[in-house]
C-alpha cells in the first residue's frame, strides 16, 4: 500500500513539473517554429509512442471503441486540439508575459472544474470553496494584467490571447472530466485512444490552415534548431505526464491528485527566474494567492470528508441507544 502511495505521489509530481517546465520550453522553441507545427510534431509523436506502447500491453483489442467514439472523439478534441492549439497559440501570441500566463491558467484546473459541475450539474460548492474560487481568480488576475486592470483592458492584444489560453484550460478539464466515462478502461488505453482522435482533428484544422497560407510548414533547420525542446515536450508533458498522471491520480484519488498542481506555476516561476525572463511582484503574488487557495479547499474538503464518514456511525449509535 505504502509503495503504491509513493509511487503515486512521484508520478502526478513528475506530472505538474513536467506541465509546469513545457511553458517555458515552448516559448524559447517558438522563436523558430509556430506553435500550431509544434504541437502537431509533438502530439504527433506522442501518438505513435502511445499506440506502440497499448499495442504491446493490451493488444489489437484495445483499439476497439466499443461504441463510444463519438464520446472520445468530442473529449479527445478538447484536449489534444483545443487545449494544446489555444494555449500555445495563447502563449506565443503574449511573448514572454504569456509563459506566466499559461502556467496560472494551469494551475486554475481544480477550481474550473468546480464552477463547471456547479454551472451543468447544478451541484452548489460550498461557500468556502467559492470563497477560494474568488481568491484563486484574484491571483490569476493579478498575473495577467500585471496589477493594471485599466491598461489590460485597453490593449486588445492581450485579451484574445488571454482568453484563448483560458478556452484551452477549460478544454483539458473536460477532458479530464470525460474520464470517469471511460472508467472500465485503462489508463494507457483512454489517453491513447483520446490523445490518437484528438491528434487527427488537430492535423486536419493545421492541415487547412496551411493550405489558406495561414501557417507556413517549417523549414529543416527549423525542425532541427527546436529537436531538443521537442524530445523534451515529447517525452515528459507528452507521454510521461499524461499517463503518469492518470496513473497516479488513480492510486492517490483525485483530492490528493490535484495538490501536485502547486508545483505547475512554482516550476514555472522557477525556469524563468533561472532564464533570466521578468518576473513581476504580482506574478508572485499571484502564484501565492491560487496555490493558498488549492491548498486551504483541499484540507477543506478532507475536513468535510471527515464529518461525513463519522455521521452514519453517530447516527447508529443513536438507534442503538434507543
Amino acid at each position: 500500500m505504502k509503495n503504491s502511495v509513493w509511487l503515486g505521489a512521484i508520478l502526478c509530481f513528475i506530472a505538474a513539473v513536467s506541465w509546469g517546465a513545457m511553458f517555458p520550453v515552448a516559448h524559447a522553441a517558438f522563436k523558430y517554429i509556430d506553435p500550431f507545427y509544434f504541437t502537431i510534431i509533438r502530439y504527433g509523436s506522442v501518438t505513435v509512442i502511445l499506440v506502440l506502447i497499448l499495442l504491446w500491453k493490451e493488444g489489437k483489442q484495445a483499439f476497439r471503441l466499443e461504441g463510444k467514439g463519438l464520446p472520445l472523439w468530442f473529449f479527445g478534441t478538447m484536449a489534444f486540439t483545443v487545449y494544446n492549439l489555444f494555449i500555445f497559440w495563447g502563449e506565443d501570441l503574449l511573448g514572454e508575459p504569456g509563459v506566466m500566463v499559461a502556467s496560472i491558467m494551469e494551475s486554475l484546473m481544480p477550481m474550473i472544474s468546480i464552477v463547471i459541475v456547479w454551472l451543468f450539474f447544478k451541484k452548489r460548492p460550498h461557500l468556502f470553496t467559492l470563497m477560494c474560487v474568488v481568491v484563486s481568480f484574484i491571483g490569476a488576475v493579478l498575473v495577467i494584467t500585471k496589477g493594471d486592470i485599466k491598461a489590460f483592458l485597453s490593449a486588445t492584444d492581450h485579451i484574445i490571447p488571454s482568453v484563448l489560453i483560458f478556452i484551452a484550460v477549460v478544454g483539458w478539464v473536460i477532458y479530464t472530466m470525460g474520464g470517469s466515462e471511460f472508467s472500465s478502461w485503462s489508463a494507457l488505453r483512454y489517453s491513447t485512444l483520446s490523445c490518437l482522435l484528438g491528434t487527427v482533428t488537430a492535423a486536419v484544422i493545421v492541415a487547412v490552415a496551411t493550405l489558406f497560407g495561414t501557417i507556413s510548414v517549417p523549414s529543416g533547420s527549423a525542425i532541427k534548431a527546436v529537436g531538443p525542446h521537442l524530445l523534451f515536450m515529447i517525452l515528459f508533458p507528452g507521454v510521461i505526464a499524461l499517463v503518469g498522471w492518470n496513473i497516479g491520480v488513480s492510486m492517490l484519488s483525485p483530492l490528493n491528485g490535484l495538490l501536485f498542481i502547486n508545483f505547475v506555476p512554482v516550476t514555472t516561476l522557477s525556469i524563468s527566474i533561472i532564464q533570466g525572463n521578468q518576473i513581476t511582484m504580482f506574478d508572485l503574488i499571484g502564484t501565492v494567492f491560487i496555490i493558498v487557495s488549492l491548498l486551504s479547499n483541499n484540507i477543506f474538503i478532507r475536513i468535510l470528508q471527515k464529518r461525513e464518514a463519522k455521521l452514519p456511525v453517530r447516527t447508529n449509535l443513536r438507534e442503538q441507544i434507543s
